[in-house]
């Protein structure tokens, strides 16, 4: 896959091919979750979904904007030996730097916060991984780093999801990543494999993987705006869209129209399923057994 551009007076020599990759990998994750249509309240190929400030080329450039901190972060990765706090606040301030990148590219609109702090861990233990890619492994490490402390990280960031979590009593991404992303491993990746098993069009697979996010997710996107009562239209919703067989058949198209309507008319998005759909289809791309080009080996000097 050819790098994509970079944003004006970035250097693209920066990094070795093995970061700048990881970084493509990470910014064509969340440009494809954002054009993937259709999704029940979230910006798509069709529409804004529930979102008054949002579109999909907003989303497009929000992505763009983040990939020389994706690329940072995994050279960040290949640099480390194991997790280590140094390692975990060193992507803490690259995640920070690039929220504010993303402020910048957006005015200010919040697009991708969640997907910066788990794409952003991901990519660093992807770097960090020296003798192959594998999904399971790569979650599993991210989740090690996520535990560790950063002593620059605000006690306090005011923040939508981080208020839900508070008041809803969820684990929210922080704890999503501190887990090991289960969402992602035992919801988004194992949906988007059954789905393309039985023959589903790769974009119904994709949907389908959403809905198995959405359907186990305390989404606290959805939280913040619909509460409890719109957590659960999204997950009973979702399931019986599975339940019907996925959006590959007429009844799941039927039922996803209805789940639809219903997040609409209580201005639900599922955000947080969102950025776990994009860090499924990061972890579904990754080569199974290439390590990134020069990243060093443990024992090198």
């Amino acid at each position: 896959m050819a790098s994509l551009a970079l944003p004006a007076g970035h250097r693209d020599d920066a990094f070795n091919p093995g970061a700048i990759a990881l970084a493509d990998l990470a910014v064509k994750a969340l440009i494809d979750e954002a054009a993937l249509s259709p999704k029940p309240g979230l910006v798509d190929g069709r529409g804004n979904g529930a979102h008054a400030d949002l579109n999909l080329d907003l989303m497009r450039a929000s992505a763009r904007a983040l990939h020389p901190a994706f690329a940072e972060m995994a050279a960040a990765g290949m640099c480390a030996a194991q997790p280590s706090v140094a390692l975990r606040e060193r992507l803490g301030a690259l995640g920070r730097e690039a929220e504010a990148a993303m402020m910048r590219a957006t005015g200010g609109i919040n697009t991708h916060r969640g997907a910066i702090w788990s794409l952003g861990l991901l990519v660093g233990a992807a770097g960090l991984h020296r003798h192959g890619h594998s999904a399971h492994g790569i979650a599993r490490t991210a989740g090690a780093i996520a535990r560790l402390p950063d002593r620059h990280r605000p006690a306090r960031t005011g923040n939508k999801g981080e208020r839900a979590c508070i008041d809803y009593g969820v684990a929210g991404a922080r704890g999503q990543a501190q887990a090991g992303f289960p969402h992602v491993l035992r919801a988004g990746l194992p949906e988007l494999m059954r789905s393309r098993a039985r023959g589903d069009a790769e974009p119904s697979a994709r949907v389908n993987a959403l809905l198995a996010i959405m359907q186990r997710l305390d989404d606290t996107c959805v939280l913040a705006r619909a509460g409890r009562e719109g957590l659960a239209l999204m997950q009973q919703g979702a399931s019986r869209v599975l339940a019907a067989g996925g959006i590959g058949t007429l009844a799941g198209r039927r039922l996803l129209r209805q789940l639809e309507g219903g997040m609409l008319a209580c201005n639900a998005s599922p955000g947080g399923a969102a950025d776990l759909l994009a860090a499924t289809f990061f972890l579904d791309r990754l080569p199974p057994a290439a390590r990134p080009a020069n990243a060093p080996v443990q024992g090198d000097k």
